[in-house]
């Protein structure tokens, strides 16, 4: 949702399942390679200015928080992850349309060396 950092419960069953896949894809990497996951927040370009995210930095970063958590809970070591936020600066989409605003709102996951 715009300008909030709590997973709706579809998204929490989608990231389960995906943060499950990744647990045995990594199982399986030789421990010779020093791998993370980095989990990176986006927004849209709507600007936000709350207390609680006082700009869409802090939102975008408080959301990449939200899924890390959900990450460790599923068992994944603290030195395995990484957030990042990217705010607004890396949009999927240029329009100016609720479903573009929608894309530009998300979560990706990325299965990078350190």
């Amino acid at each position: 949702d715009s300008a909030s950092a709590n997973l709706q419960p579809e998204g929490m069953d989608k990231l389960k399942e995906i943060g499950l896949t990744l647990k045995e894809t990594t199982n399986e990497i030789p421990s010779d390679i020093d791998w993370i996951i980095q989990v990176e927040g986006h927004t849209d370009k709507n600007p936000i200015k709350t207390t609680q995210y006082p700009s869409n930095w802090e939102l975008s970063t408080a959301r990449a928080n939200s899924v890390l958590k959900l990450l460790l809970d599923l068992g994944f070591k603290p030195n395995r992850l990484s957030a990042a936020g990217y705010g607004e600066f890396y949009p999927i989409s240029q329009e100016n349309s609720v479903e573009a605003f929608q894309q530009n709102r998300r979560i990706e996951l990325k299965l990078t060396s350190r």
